[in-house]
């Protein structure tokens, strides 16, 4: 089924909105990626101006930035601890944006969103 990014079909008030014209191409959108854990996999697609995005499915490595030495490094990811976007992501280990993950080197908060990135970027918490 196509998902469009268009308004609602209800009014505040839940009356219908009656559409004027049909749906164009330029309000398309697409499924969630929902981030794993696992073997690297990324999956490219074409985007807005022949422009392409490169979707993480599944990594492994995740970049690391450490705030006292200011030093970006390559982690191991172990799991997901925390996600405030859905308690359940936690559980199924899919990232986003602001999740706190394990690492083999700590903690680490993701700084971007890496279904639509190409690449997983995180901050090494203090303990």
């Amino acid at each position: 089924m196509v998902i469009v990014q268009d308004r609602s079909l209800r009014k505040p008030t839940g009356g219908r909105n009656k559409s004027t014209r049909p749906r164009r191409l330029a309000q398309s959108g697409s499924n969630p990626t929902l981030t794993g854990i696992g073997k690297a996999r990324v999956k490219v697609s074409r985007v807005r101006g022949g422009n392409e995005k490169k979707k993480v499915l599944s990594t492994e490595i995740v970049n690391l930035f450490d705030p006292k030495t200011k030093k970006y490094t390559k982690a191991k990811l172990n799991t997901v601890i925390e996600s405030k976007s859905n308690r359940n992501y936690v559980r199924r280990n899919i990232i986003t944006k602001g999740t706190v993950v394990d690492t083999d080197k700590g903690k680490a908060k993701v700084t971007n969103r890496p279904g639509q990135e190409g690449a997983i970027n995180a901050v090494l918490q203090s303990e």
